[in-house]
């Protein structure tokens, strides 16, 4: 490829290229030397756009997309609601007149619905969701500034997870800005109510919202400062499952960064890591929503594999892998991944069949997914006016249409 001479051409350095597009120097010193292969097609369209050329100037025989259709409105998404309840501050009310209306039956119904928070981000129904959260939220932020003090770290506490769930949907549906917002929220309500691992937890959502704005150095350094914090108290043989999940969480979220950077060896380097935490746990857990475990390392093994487009350690990683027992967001997740590696892998049918038996344990989740679209938009592609009917539905009830 012409990456060098085309980065020149644009007066730009190495180091500015990378940035673009959310890599490192390091990486595009290894792409123009011909040391680190492309072999995803959303990777070569990235450095496409920021070199300002066609994809065809970096691949000649890459496939032609049409233009988009023009529209007057944007698509709207399943988060709009609860993109406008965290735009601002939910409680002005109780600013200007503060009073104490939080009665304690009310609390068991408050937990309550946190947890149905939780259960519709994990299985991607963000459309209810966002219902769900247009009432809470305010009631949840508005009764952290009036309950009784006895109740008040229970009240952030709440906050918190709720502000956590919000960050992981919103990365989910690609409203990185909004993940981040809500990420930094949940920090803040976690620390009030005295929970510092739930601090740490806002912090692995916040590293998820940098990595989805392509803002890879902040996701770094959110990541690694956290870990060398925790990690020191981690080290004990009497340390709780519940703050190991959350260190190996922490080094999962790491070697996301690294795998989108294209730093094979330092992504590699944390998932072992996770690997090490993960086998003093033993068996999965769910601290914190976190889904944490030695099954689930390896699940974001294969994803992390995906990522630095080593589709064959993908496939290898999930031979003999028995997700039965994940949550059914984690085992859709893993078949999405691998029918991106037969992607990848130019096994286009695989690929297919892959999609089509994630979308049938999580239909909501892998049409709304960005990584889900973008595979299914690729097979698209590639296939042309040979797409199968099974694609083409899949491609239209994802609204991913070539």
């Amino acid at each position: 490829m012409r990456v060098a001479e085309l980065r020149r051409q644009c007066g730009l350095t190495q180091s500015e290229l990378a940035a673009a597009i959310g890599r490192t120097a390091s990486w595009m010193s290894q792409v123009e030397r011909g040391i680190q292969p492309i072999n995803r097609l959303d990777v070569l369209r990235l450095l496409a756009d920021g070199l300002g050329v066609p994809l065809q100037a970096l691949q000649p025989d890459a496939p032609t997309a049409p233009e988009p259709e023009a529209t007057d409105e944007a698509s709207p998404n399943d988060l709009d609601q609860a993109r406008l309840v965290i735009s601002g501050h939910s409680a002005l009310d109780v600013l200007l007149e503060p009073r104490s209306d939080l009665r304690a039956e009310t609390l068991p119904e408050l937990r309550a619905d946190v947890d149905r928070v939780w259960e519709l981000t994990h299985v991607g129904r963000f459309a209810e969701l966002s219902t769900v959260l247009g009432p809470l939220v305010p009631r949840l932020e508005r009764a952290s500034r009036t309950a009784p003090e006895g109740h008040r770290s229970e009240i952030h506490g709440l906050l918190a997870r709720t502000y956590q769930a919000l960050a992981a949907a919103f990365v989910r549906q690609n409203e990185a800005d909004a993940a981040w917002v809500s990420a930094d929220r949940a920090i803040r309500a976690a620390e009030l109510a005295g929970d510092r691992l739930g601090v740490f937890v806002g912090i692995f959502r916040l590293v998820h919202a940098f990595v989805r704005l392509q803002h890879l150095d902040q996701a770094e350094h959110a990541a690694a400062t956290a870990i060398n914090t925790l990690a020191r108290h981690a080290e004990a043989d009497t340390t709780a499952a519940e703050e190991l999940s959350v260190v190996g969480s922490l080094h999962l979220a790491l070697a996301l960064v690294h795998a989108r950077a294209g730093e094979r060896s330092a992504a590699r380097q944390q998932i072992d890591k996770a690997r090490a935490v993960a086998a003093r746990i033993g068996v999965e857990r769910n601290d914190f929503n976190l889904e944490f475990g030695p099954v689930n390392v390896e699940v974001q093994a294969v994803s992390a594999a995906v990522d630095l487009g080593d589709a064959g350690e993908a496939l290898d990683i999930a031979k003999g892998l028995d997700a039965g027992e994940l949550s059914v967001e984690r085992r859709a997740r893993l078949l999405m991944d691998l029918g991106r590696a037969h992607s990848q892998r130019r096994q286009f049918g695989d690929a297919l069949q892959c999609l089509l038996r994630a979308e049938e344990i999580a239909p909501e989740l892998i049409c709304g997914h960005v990584a889900a679209r973008a595979v299914i938009r690729e097979l698209m592609l590639m296939a042309g006016r040979t797409a199968s009917k099974d694609l083409r539905g899949l491609a239209e009830r994802a609204d991913a249409m070539a």
